[in-house]
Formats: structure tokens, C-alpha cells, sequence
């Protein structure tokens, strides 16, 4: 029986609370171990979650916001650090911006955290950790292969492939992607943060899981015309969830006021309203199994 592990290691939003903070999850498949968005602290919950940098093979952008990026300078240098030069080349996707970040983080020239490996790769000290690791010298410098992508079909893996489409969240000075992964485990689409839209809609068609972005309270919301901020709330990650005909729907990058106690249990009622299928509230460091 295929099975894929679901890891949420950040279901948070900016701003950073003791029990959440910033967006980042892994799918767990056969062969590989597949990241998507990358923020606050995603390396460390990574190992809390039982996984280790050098075995996530790909990494999948959604947005360049600081919550579902900014730990990407620290896992890039953690899986290189602790590699022993064997390790399948790390693949990173992601919309605009993509490859200029990898780009400012390690080239030799340019990059913010160049001083730290070419330290690591000339220091004895420290080429000697590495063989202690198991590495063979030479040690070689990092490398990264990046790449900006748009809607469509953007990687094929030995049993699993990717398909991303538009989502609407801070356009015109940030691109927006949602993904959805086919597995032999079933399908799942990580819509990051978007507001309720035909693209994401069409994109999550009879998935057997969504994680979608839910900021708080959708009345409160509403009051507060939060909706210009291009976020789902309670109903409409419902709404959208019911118009896409998922099975499961994992409610996820949850404000602070919606993650209290009372709120969360008002929003999984007015969600019920709107959504028949299975409704999951995300914690960080919890993770689920896709199973077929």
C-alpha cells in the first residue's frame, strides 16, 4: 500500500505566538521528502518532527513573504553543513524571486552567507568535521539548483508530480502560487495564502486533501475589511473547499485570535454550515498519513 506522511511544521501566520509561527510542511513520500514554503524556524521543527535537512530532495515556494521564507538561508546551510557529498542535489521551486534569493544567499561574490562556506570549505578544522562526518574531500561548495516557475505542470518525481496554478494575495508586488501534488497516495494541494478564487478552485478539483490558508474569524474579518488582504477566512475556506470537492480540509496559517480556543470552535461550526467533508484544524508538528 503507497502511503504518503503529511508534516505541518509551521501553521502559523507574521506574527509569532508559543504555539505558532510562520508556514512551512513536508510530504514524506517513498524515495523522497518534499518541502513546501519554508518560514520561521522551519529547520528547526523539521528535526522536532523526526526529519533532517540532507533528506528533503525538493522545496516548493508558494511566495516570497517573510513568513514562508525567511529560514530558507538557514536550512540551505544546514543541509549543506551537514552533508557528506552524496546527497541528491537539492531542487528549489517557486514563483519570481525564487531564483534571485538562492542567488543573494550563496554565490561566491554576492551572497550574504558566501563568508560562512568558504570558511567551511577551506578551514582545516573544519574539513576535518567533515570527514569525521563521512565526507570525501575535496569539500565542495554549495549547490543549489532554483528556478522560477509558472501555472502548469512544473516536476515529475518517480511516482509523484506537481501542478501549480495562480493564487490571488498580494499581487502586483508579489507572485502567488498554489500547488497541488499527485501521489500514489492520493492528492494534495497547498494553496498557501490566497483569497477564495476560480484558479485555486480549479487547481484543488476532487482533491483528497487541501491545506489552505485561514487567517481568523470570517464576520470579524469582514468588519475589519480584512478581505483586502487577500486571505481566507473561516467561511471562505469553506466555501472553497465545497466548490472544489475535497475530502479533507486542513485549516492552516491560523491567526492568533482564531487559534484561541473559543474561536476555533466557533469557526469549525460556521465551517460545518458551508463544508461536509473532514475538517483539521493544524498544530505545528503534527503530521497525518495519505494512504490508498
Amino acid at each position: 500500500m503507497a502511503t504518503t506522511q503529511v508534516y505541518v511544521l509551521g501553521a502559523g501566520t507574521p506574527t509569532p505566538t508559543a504555539q505558532r509561527f510562520g508556514t512551512s510542511y513536508v510530504l514524506k513520500l517513498d524515495n523522497e521528502q518534499v518541502m513546501f514554503d519554508c518560514g520561521p524556524a522551519a529547520t528547526d521543527k523539521l528535526v522536532k518532527s523526526g526529519l533532517f535537512p540532507t533528506n528533503i530532495t525538493h522545496l516548493f515556494f508558494t511566495h516570497h513573504h517573510f513568513d514562508h521564507d525567511v529560514d530558507y538561508p538557514c536550512f540551505l546551510l544546514c543541509r549543506w553543513d551537514q552533508s557528506i557529498g552524496i546527497e541528491k542535489e537539492l531542487q528549489v521551486f517557486g514563483p519570481t524571486l525564487t531564483e534571485q534569493l538562492t542567488h543573494r544567499i550563496l554565490d561566491e561574490k554576492e551572497g550574504a552567507f558566501a563568508h560562512d562556506w568558504i570558511a567551511r570549505v577551506n578551514h582545516p578544522g573544519s574539513k576535518r568535521i567533515y570527514e569525521l562526518r563521512g565526507g570525501s574531500p575535496p569539500r565542495k561548495p554549495p549547490s543549489v539548483q532554483s528556478k522560477d516557475i509558472s501555472p502548469g505542470k512544473v516536476f515529475r518525481g518517480s511516482d509523484w508530480e506537481v501542478h501549480a496554478d495562480t493564487a490571488e494575495h498580494a499581487e502586483p508586488w508579489l507572485d502567488s502560487l498554489a500547488y497541488r501534488v499527485e501521489t500514489e497516495s492520493g492528492s494534495i494541494v497547498f494553496t498557501g495564502d490566497t483569497r477564495r478564487c476560480e484558479s485555486v478552485t480549479t487547481l484543488a478539483r476532487d482533491a483528497d486533501v487541501m491545506i489552505v490558508s485561514c487567517w481568523d474569524d470570517q464576520e470579524r474579518m469582514d468588519r475589519r475589511e480584512d478581505g483586502l488582504a487577500g486571505i481566507c477566512g473561516t467561511t471562505d475556506a469553506a466555501q472553497l473547499a465545497q466548490d472544489a470537492g475535497v475530502k479533507k480540509l486542513v485549516l492552516a496559517h491560523v491567526g492568533p485570535e482564531l487559534a484561541q480556543h473559543g474561536d476555533m470552535l466557533k469557526g469549525i461550526r460556521d465551517i460545518k454550515k458551508i463544508y461536509d467533508g473532514e475538517v483539521i484544524f493544524a498544530e505545528e508538528l503534527m503530521s497525518f498519513q495519505m494512504a490508498k
